[in-house]
């Protein structure tokens, strides 16, 4: 079965994935586990598509007993593109921002937060504990904030609360993360992709050479967007510091963050949970900017034991 979205491509549906409109845009997603159990929303980072949350990861946390939601943020995977003229230069916006004058970007943080909320409407469900990584940490912190009647908890994974004065990543590291190769050559992409995904992973777990080429020809192979990228990046320099708005955050909240991440340093963790009242911190010893199969079952157990607790406290108001 397919289906025509908005601007005209084709989103496939297999048994597995479907497609809704939300927030007036045809949002791609996937489930694990029983619709009528308590749902975990999944929202991934930068730039990548929803399998970039691993099958075991998402099925550990349905076998706990929730049903879990993994979706494409617009503009990646197979959720509906934004077209937008002329293109946007990250360059231009960077000195921009740094210069404190005015940006125009394609959409915003809260445009994509409005997406989930958006999906949560399509699937008729009323609240949800909010799981995001990234920039999808980012939009997870603005639905607890701005929708909070739809978030029973926060789990705010490897992301920052946009403090200025946070260290931030080494230059080659933000070099590598810019300059995507944009010949589409399969070969420099994927040599280029190898080569970041090393830099900015877990120290204590590095992966292969051969798991990083599977993982990334798979998801080159379903979608291959490279402008999304360019535009979610715009949508968190636009963002900026969110450290009034965790203020104002009264779910229950953990906040996961590893300490041998050199794209998002640990400081960026420790900041985001000083800047939410109530918040629990874990720092993963080992843990970089991804989510490394050996770590898969303790972040499956933190993630539990947090919207277990939540529900039972629910339960018993």
């Amino acid at each position: 079965m397919s289906q025509a979205n908005l601007n005209g491509a084709v989103v496939q549906e297999t048994s597995n994935e479907r497609s809704v409109i939300a927030n007036a845009l045809h949002i791609v997603y996937e489930e694990f586990g029983d619709a009528s159990n308590p749902t975990i929303l999944l929202i991934m980072g930068l730039g990548r598509q929803m399998i970039a949350w691993p099958d075991d990861f998402c099925q550990g946390l349905a076998d706990q007993g929730f049903r879990i939601i993994r979706f494409d943020n617009r503009d990646i995977g197979l959720s509906e593109k934004i077209d937008v003229s002329p293109p946007v230069s990250i360059p231009k916006l960077m000195l921009r921002k740094r210069l404190r004058w005015p940006i125009k970007v394609p959409y915003s943080l809260n445009d994509m937060a409005l997406d989930a909320i958006g999906l949560l409407d399509a699937l008729k469900i009323a609240q949800a504990h909010i799981v995001g990584v990234s920039m999808g940490g980012m939009i997870a912190q603005i639905i607890a904030a701005d929708h909070s009647h739809r978030c029973t908890s926060l789990i705010s994974v490897m992301s920052s609360s946009g403090n200025p004065s946070l260290p931030t990543a080494a230059w080659r590291i933000n070099k590598l993360l810019i300059n995507r190769p944009t010949s589409g050559n399969t070969a420099e992409v994927l040599a280029h992709t190898i080569k970041l995904r090393l830099a900015i992973g877990s120290p204590d777990y590095p992966p292969s050479n051969e798991y990083l080429k599977k993982r990334i020809l798979k998801e080159t192979q379903r979608s291959d967007y490279p402008i999304g990228f360019k535009h979610h990046l715009a949508a968190i320099i636009d963002n900026g510091d969110r450290r009034k708005l965790l203020k104002t955050i009264t779910a229950p909240t953990l906040v996961i963050h590893g300490k041998g991440d050199s794209l998002v340093p640990a400081d960026a963790g420790i900041d985001t949970a000083k800047n939410i009242a109530g918040a629990e911190l874990k720092l993963i010893e080992g843990m970089g900017h991804d989510l490394p199969m050996e770590l898969l079952p303790k972040l499956v157990r933190l993630i539990g034991e947090h919207t277990h607790s939540c529900e039972s406290n629910l339960n018993k108001s």
